[in-house]
């Protein structure tokens, strides 16, 4: 099967350190590459991959200073990839809504993965393209009013043998943050649990332009280097390095996260996970034999008291059933096929709405 994999601009693929998307994009085109299927990759000029590269740009945008208008080099991309359609039997965007207007214009089938939230506003352009056909990363993510052609839940996948597991976590303990600094991911609340709980808080992610505010007044004057410790970026490595060895990853966000791959990567390594059933959560986490569902900070800190009642080898074999990178591939590979059989070659619209579970 000829693919276009379409990827965002900002991050490279794989990324070097925080970029969930591009990391799913990264693995499940190396593994469609191993599984003989003719796959292009349009990312950043300066992406790692087994794939065809195809880019508008030298480096991941968000390292290059000269950059003003980040739309300008999506719309570039878009067009690159539109105009070579006819070259493709599907193209995979992992865009957002900003592929929508492109994909309609052309016979040539494109699946969209739903990576994202819906807004007030990128509801307008979605309830536009309401036929395209849509995968999304949850269930708990898919929003029935907008009525959109999902076809299929493909929960993204991890490389697990990438992920060294921690029987044991360190002694003395401490517990685990990774994720953006910003108010949906709730470091805030990290801090205020491993306050309560009397732990060392060991935080690493990135700090957006747009959270800078949040995180001078909400996160740093907590940052005294020995309870509350921050470490910055980390790499796949040092990632795996600090949810290994805590005792547990803490997942206290604030809105319906759509996934959470910080949740499998800590489980994979054999780290059970306290998080607010908030989004995804549920369908990520086994509620009390890989980690924790809470409703509020005071049931989380009460988890992390109970945290030992986890077995760390069900949490790594939890991830291995059910979030692998073959039954990623399988899932999308199964999609493929779908769309192709369902399409109307005479003028490349959808006609239906077949829901499937995952």
């Amino acid at each position: 099967m000829r693919i276009a994999q379409v990827a965002p601009l900002w991050e490279r693929v794989p990324p070097p350190a925080y970029g969930g998307i591009e990391l799913v994009v990264s693995l499940l085109s190396d593994e469609l590459v191993r599984q003989g299927h003719e796959v292009t990759l349009f990312a950043s000029g300066d992406s790692l991959t087994l794939a065809k590269l195809e880019s508008v740009h030298p480096r991941a945008l968000r390292l290059d200073p000269s950059v003003k208008e980040y739309a300008i080099y999506e719309m570039l991309q878009l067009a690159q990839v539109y105009e070579r359609a006819s070259e493709f039997d599907v193209i995979h965007s992992h865009m957002g809504c900003a592929a929508l207007p492109y994909s309609k214009l052309v016979k040539t089938p494109t699946v969209h993965t739903l990576h994202g939230i819906f807004t007030p506003d990128n509801r307008k352009l979605y309830s536009h393209a309401k036929e395209q056909p849509y995968v999304s990363i949850s269930n708990t993510q898919r929003d029935l009013n907008l009525g959109l052609n999902c076809v299929a839940t493909v929960y993204n996948g991890i490389d697990v043998d990438s992920h060294k597991f921690f029987p044991q976590p360190d002694e003395p303990p401490y517990l685990a943050f990774l994720g953006r600094m910003s108010p949906e991911k709730g470091p805030h609340h990290a801090i205020t649990i491993a306050k309560a709980v009397g732990l060392p808080l060991k935080m690493a992610g990135k700090v957006d332009v747009v959270d800078v505010e949040y995180f001078e007044t909400e996160v740093k004057p907590h940052i005294d280097g020995e309870q509350i410790q921050f470490l910055g970026e980390a790499n796949h490595e040092q990632k795996n390095n600090l949810m290994g060895r805590a005792v547990a990853t803490l997942f206290p966000i604030t809105w319906r996260e759509p996934f959470g791959l910080v949740m499998v990567e800590s489980m994979a390594a054999g780290t059970p996970v306290v998080a607010m059933r908030l989004g995804a959560a549920s369908e990520v986490i086994d509620d009390e034999k890989t980690g924790f569902l809470c409703d509020s900070v005071d049931e989380c800190i009460a988890a992390v008291h109970r945290i030992a009642e986890i077995d760390r080898r069900t949490c790594r074999e939890h991830v291995l059933n059910h979030f692998s990178v073959k039954q990623m591939v399988k899932g999308y590979e199964a999609v493929y096929q779908q769309i192709l059989a369902n399409r109307v070659t005479r003028n490349g619209h959808f006609h239906h709405s077949v829901i499937l579970q995952p």
